[in-house]
């Protein structure tokens, strides 16, 4: 995959979220705090995976996926059904965050128990929330 520039964690990462809102902020932090160079915004799930199977070059696909869990048509689960789908070049290479603002515990243990699932992330996205996770799975990993 292509290396991100230096002052950024990655090249490139995605936000599936209806809430043109919640994309806007989410676009932002992840700029503002350097997490990623390029954030691709999708409005569902289906938009997202014809995106994902669409492209023909690994260093096309974004390093992380933040998914929100409710929408509408095809949910966040929904979206991970289908993602199993996918070639194994995109599993291999897409790290999956389940961000929501859903306080139902089944929605947070469903998530976690994904195989495709990194982590579970609480809406809004924040510099804090993104170094939390992702500075500790990346420094446990050293």
């Amino acid at each position: 995959m292509t290396q991100p520039n230096s002052a950024f964690r990655h090249h490139r990462a995605m936000v599936i979220d209806d809430s043109r809102i919640d994309r806007f902020v989410a676009d932002r932090i992840i700029k503002r705090s350097f997490f990623a160079e390029e954030v691709v915004l999708m409005e569902s799930a289906i938009e997202a995976l014809s995106y994902l199977q669409a492209l023909e070059n690994t260093d096309d696909l974004p390093e992380v996926i933040f998914l929100d869990i409710r929408m509408p048509v095809m949910d966040g689960f929904g979206f991970l059904e289908s993602y199993n789908a996918l070639p194994e070049t995109v599993k291999r290479n897409c790290i999956i965050a389940m961000i929501s603002s859903s306080a139902d515990v089944n929605d947070h243990l469903r998530a976690r128990s994904n195989q495709y699932v990194s982590c579970f992330m609480e809406k809004p996205l924040d510099k804090e929330k993104l170094d939390q996770y992702f500075l500790e799975s990346t420094s446990s990993q050293s």
